[in-house]
């Protein structure tokens, strides 16, 4: 079984319903990017770039973008074939089980650990049931060898095509700015996987489907994430744009919230600090404690 198919026969049990004996449950989904969002940096440079001895990222990540400019390509496709062509040249075939073992390496911000018990909990005393989803162009394999891969109902994220002896072979799925709000519909019409095009491209009365856009949350970091920050709000949820608190005072960091604000992406705009108390936390207990009014629960 794939591992994002365990993740989500795990993800479903802890929030049901029936275990608390209140009725009248209702759905609600925090939707996450990964890299830069839960943890710093991308998932390739904690360890796979240096594996391989590549210490200076900008120069994979340049020799990525000259290659999407070369070719007209698709960037994260060039990254996917970067890995694999940096991978053979050193004799170092990419497997599923190895990219997972980079995962243990990924540095999560602070707070993260115990983020989703304590979503979960607040959320429950509200009669919601809350669901974690991630969309990430990084790499799927790594992430899902990350700590917190089990917090996760679903895992979207870029991934290898792999052949009979277990070796990456050619990208299987890449997931970039644009493809990202596919999945945002994914997970409002319950389809949880990447190949059913028909099941979410077929019309679904807005109040038949599993998780509607007016409970969800998207917290994202980057450009990579604005067609989905602008498209959660504009279908009526709600959008949190984080930054890496260490970097609150780089000037890159300032005009990227700036311009996040003033053209409208987003509804806030917070440090990637997951931790009880944090500014990030108090938004979004505000947003859940608003979709339980919003169902009809009242303290």
């Amino acid at each position: 079984m794939n591992p994002t198919d365990q993740a989500d026969k795990r993800a479903s049990s802890p929030a049901e319903p029936g275990a608390s004996g209140k009725e009248n449950y209702h759905h609600a989904a925090i939707v996450y990017d990964f890299d830069g969002t839960l943890a710093r940096g991308n998932v390739q440079e904690h360890s796979f770039l240096p594996s391989l001895g590549i210490e200076d990222a900008a120069d994979f990540w340049q020799g990525v973008d000259r290659s999407a400019e070369e070719q007209d390509g698709d960037r994260i496709l060039m990254y996917l074939w970067h890995m694999l062509r940096e991978a053979e040249r050193r004799g170092k075939p990419i497997t599923r089980e190895s990219l997972a073992r980079h995962g243990a390496d990924v540095s999560l911000f602070p707070g993260v650990g115990d983020w989703f018990s304590r979503m979960n909990g607040y959320a429950r005393e509200r009669s919601l049931i809350l669901e974690h989803y991630l969309i990430s162009s990084g790499n799927r394999e790594i992430i899902e060898g990350c700590p917190i891969r089990r917090e996760f109902r679903r895992i979207f994220a870029s991934s290898y095509l792999y052949d009979e002896q277990g070796r990456a072979a050619w990208p299987g799925t890449a997931v970039n700015y644009t493809t990202k709000t596919q999945y945002l519909f994914r997970i409002n019409k319950g389809i949880m996987n990447n190949w059913d095009d028909h099941g979410v491209n077929r019309w679904l009365p807005m109040e038949e489907r599993p998780l509607p856009f007016t409970r969800m949350i998207f917290i994202g970091d980057g450009e990579t994430d604005i067609p989905s920050m602008k498209m959660v709000r504009h279908q009526g949820g709600f959008s949190i744009a984080v930054f890496d608190p260490d970097a609150r005072e780089d000037p890159k960091t300032q005009e990227n919230v700036y311009r996040l604000i003033s053209e409208d992406r987003v509804n806030f705009v917070a440090p990637a600090n997951y931790r009880a108390g944090s500014q990030l936390d108090i938004i979004v207990r505000g947003i859940i404690g608003r979709f339980a009014r919003d169902t009809g629960y009242r303290e």
